[in-house]
């Protein structure tokens, strides 16, 4: 089974690049879904959270208030130290336990969608490869501010708390650049690097 690492910043168009790899064949598995899903209502991440950081971090519907969240950790380090210790250990055991169910299914390619794949250090050496998704810090801020509507200092705040793209660049087996390309070209970008990874 081919083990492939997928990552990029936001508004890079990674989500679009794993969906593409689905298409050709690859079974992906999305970390940030699989963070939503623990922190929606009654998710595991939901009674730890509240414990830690009292009932305003938890919206009316049960689910985190991600917006309340969102300006915690970025006003306050120890705050995203906090909610990683929660969420990421839930993390890892689901994307261990749909590891295990794909090899035993005889997948071909796995691809792991983890937006923060070069910030945490042990992803690397359980990967074959890493394909990192690029583009311009201007085109991260239009892409985000078109599918978020969030302010661009927002989005900067975001950008700046991410892994910087010369990391990302450094920690790249293969680069898709996305800036610059309809859905067309990024699909005909992604299929001519497909078979690389037995798609």
């Amino acid at each position: 089974m081919h083990t492939l690492g997928l990552t990029g910043g936001i508004g890079s168009g990674k989500s679009t690049v794993a969906g593409f790899l689905a298409r050709r064949g690859a079974q992906v598995i999305d970390a940030d879904a699989i963070s939503r899903r623990v922190t929606a209502t009654g998710g595991a991440a939901i009674t730890p959270i509240a414990a830690t950081f009292g009932p305003a971090a938890i919206g009316e519907d049960g689910a985190l208030d991600r917006d309340w969240m969102r300006q915690r950790v970025f006003s306050d380090s120890t705050a995203r130290t906090q909610l990683e210790q929660i969420v990421h250990p839930l993390v890892g055991q689901e994307i261990g336990r749909q590891t295990a169910l794909a090899r035993d299914a005889g997948v071909g390619c796995l691809v792991f969608d983890i937006p923060l794949l070069v910030e945490s250090g042990h992803w690397r050496k359980q990967l074959d490869r890493v394909l990192v998704v690029d583009c311009t810090r201007a085109s991260q801020v239009a892409r985000v501010q078109a599918r978020n509507a969030l302010a661009p200092d927002a989005i900067h705040q975001i950008i700046d708390a991410q892994a910087s793209r010369a990391l990302r660049l450094a920690a790249a087996d293969v680069v898709v650049f996305n800036d610059g390309l309809d859905l067309d070209g990024l699909g005909r970008l992604v299929d001519a690097i497909a078979a690389q990874f037995g798609l």
